[in-house]
Order: structure tokens, then sequence, then C-alpha cells
């Protein structure tokens, strides 16, 4: 079965689906395809995550991570108040609870400030004050963080772009891509197509992609499962806002947070710890192909021993419910090992490079026909929009 489109988009998560909505948006003439390989949109990263929208704290000032989650806090808000989406702008507080934390914490304000994000140190007594029920010796407080429920935003996103003509390949997968001089052909499990140009979003697979229409990527995707609890046994009014703690520097990811879900209750996490299958949500999930390419792979043993301390603590974490609590008593004491009820697990794609390098930034492969986002790290969620307007620059559809 052979068919033709402008456009052909692999991946429906939350960047593919923004992008096939912003290429409809730019030109409305285009024929845009979707292929996603789940029975659904939003399986992985974008419906398995805190649900919180990044004001943009964290990131290196001018990298793309900092534009992107600027302009996608703003642009996240707008899309569900046009659309009567749950939006929640609930505020941050990033708690320093040692001297050393609170060095830390006038570095982070400082790096905020540098990316014009609005924020401000509050000192024990104003901490004390807002959230009751946790202990720190200081706090960066970040007024416009929020929380939302990214799996509605991209099922609104879906509908608007299939109401428009757009069409969606659920339960299909991308074999094989040949890029020639005038078109690209892609051959899924179902049919060929014929394409003028293509768009990789495949997020936990973005690099077999990139491999199967004959390009060395140059990366691999490291699959690190976060682990979440559901709080039990706590009141309605624990906290307010979402509960940080200082980043580690020894860690490369953001550390166990409490955070108020828009459903209602609170659940504390994610760890980071490897995952023995790329949609590994479950420890017993194991897929032994993608574990031997994992631990084949030259940059997973450097970047192993450049983040062995981390690596072990997370591990420890993950297998001690009790290691796992002591990092949320930190900041809050009052929450018990009985509080820790269950709640589903997310899988993080994290790309690293050939020397071991975790690579921090958004990634893009482009070739003629093609553009692959290799990386769409965290914030992507947030900054789905603004990502969508770049790639669309980039791709060049005129």
């Amino acid at each position: 079965m052979k068919e033709t489109s402008d456009i052909l988009i692999v991946g429906a998560g939350i960047v593919g689906i923004a992008t096939a909505l912003e290429l409809q948006k730019t030109n409305s003439a285009l024929t845009i395809t979707v292929i996603e390989k789940e029975k659904y949109s939003s399986c992985h990263q974008s419906g398995n995550n805190s649900g919180v929208v990044h004001a943009g704290i964290y990131y290196e000032p001018e990298s793309l991570k900092a534009k992107f989650c600027s302009q996608g806090l703003k642009a996240t808000e707008k899309f569900c108040k046009e659309h009567n989406l749950p939006y929640n702008k609930v505020g941050k507080l990033i708690v320093a609870t040692n001297e050393d934390e609170v060095l830390r914490l006038k570095k982070l304000e400082e790096r905020a400030k540098a990316n014009g994000i609005v924020v401000e140190i509050i000192n024990k007594a104003e901490l004390r004050k807002l959230e009751p029920n946790i202990n720190g010796l200081q706090a960066l407080y970040s007024p416009n963080t929020a929380i939302t429920d990214y799996k509605q935003i991209v099922f609104k996103m879906e509908e608007i772009f299939k109401s428009n003509g757009g069409v969606i390949y659920y339960e299909e997968k991308v074999i094989s891509g040949k890029e020639n001089d005038n078109c690209v052909v892609v051959k899924t499990n179902k049919r060929t197509i014929e394409c003028s140009k293509v768009i990789n979003c495949a997020g936990l697979h973005s690099d077999k992609i990139v491999e199967s229409f004959g390009c060395n990527p140059n990366y691999k995707i490291i699959p690190f499962r976060g682990e979440f609890f559901r709080l039990n046994n706590q009141p309605n009014d624990l906290v307010k806002h979402l509960i940080y703690p200082v980043p580690n520097p020894e860690r490369p990811f953001l550390g166990v947070h409490l955070t108020p879900k828009i459903q209602g209750g609170f659940t504390v996490g994610p760890n980071a710890v490897l995952a023995f299958k790329r949609e590994g949500y479950k420890l017993t999930n194991f897929n032994f192909k993608e574990f031997i390419d994992t631990i084949f792979y030259k940059g997973f043993w450097i970047m192993l021993w450049n983040n062995k301390k981390s690596a072990v603590s997370e591990l420890i974490d993950s297998i001690s419910k009790l290691a796992y609590l002591k990092r949320v008593n930190k900041y809050c004491s009052q929450i018990k090992l009985n509080d820790l009820g269950h709640y589903p697990a997310g899988v993080r794609a994290q790309a690293v490079s050939l020397n071991g390098k975790i690579i921090d930034d958004f990634l893009f492969i482009e070739t003629k026909r093609c553009l692959h986002i290799g990386n769409a790290p965290s914030p992507a969620a947030t900054s789905s929009i603004p990502i969508a307007k770049y790639i669309v620059n980039k791709i060049n559809i005129n």
C-alpha cells in the first residue's frame, strides 16, 4: 500500500503533535501524516511525567532549553486557557536545608534572573509562613511555575489537527526510510509513504529511527526510569506549592520533589535509575536486545563511571523505600514510610554521546529532507509549542 504526504512526522507525543499542528497553521494546504506505534498518542514521556509547567530556572542562559522554556510557559498557559484545560499556577519553592545548599541557592537565583525568570529568595520565617509543613533555611520562590495535565493537552492538539484534515496512523511502526534527491520513502509495517520531508519525534526511539534512515546518530538513548510515590494519609493542605530540593551538582537530574497533582493529591519523585528496556516502566520489565545494546555502548560505561556516586545512590533509593523517604524527609519530616503508596513510573529518554557526555540540551540532526529531534529533554513538555515553531522554521516547507 503506497501513499503520499507532504510531511511525515514520526511519533505522536507532545512534540510530534504540536509540530503537526504548527505546520497546519503555517500552511493549511500541506498534507501532514503522523505515524504512531502505540494505540493512542502520548503513551510514553508525554503522558508519564510530573505534570509541571516549568518556568526555566535551572537552564544555561542562551541555551535552547532556557529559550524554549521561557516561551513555553506562556504558550502552555495560553493554550490551556483557550481550550478550557486544567492549569494551576501553584508556584514553586526550591528549599535549602543546609548551609551548602544556601550557597547553591544563591547561584540558582543568579541563573534564573539571567534567564529573565521572576524569582525571589525567602528566609526561614517566610518559608514557614507559606508552607508550615516544610523545613528549610531558605527557599527560592518561583511564582509562575504551574501544574497541568499534558495528556489532555496532547489530546486537544490531536483533536484540532484531525479536525483540520490531519492524518494519524496508530499501531504503525517505521521500518526504514530512504532519502532521495526529490523525496523520502518511508516503509512501515503497514504501508509505504512517499513524502517531501520527514520529522523524527520518536523520543525513546529517536536514535533507532535515525539508524533506520541509514544515518549514524553519534549518540544513544539510555532509558532512565523515574519512580514516583503517591502520598497517602496526608491532609489536602499538606502543601500549596511545588516543593523541590536544591539540585545536587553530583546528580544530573533535579531530585525528588513534592508535587500537588492537577487531579488532586500529592506525589513525591522521581528518582533516576537505569531501565532494562526503553519502555521499562516496571523494575521487572526487561528486553534482552535493548539491554545488550545499552551495555555494549562505550558511552554508557563512561557516563556511568563519571556519575558512579550518583548512580549508586539512586540505585539504593530505588531498592530501599526508607532511603527514598530520607530524601523527602529533608524538607518534609511529617511524611512517613506507610504514606508512600503506588504510583506509575515514567521513563526519561536520555541521549548520551559516544564520549559518555550526557547531552543536556536539545539536539537536532539535519539532512536535506529530514529533521531528527535526537534529544528533547525536560522541559520538552512545557516547551512543546515553541519547539514546534522552531522545527517548522528549520524544516523549510516553502
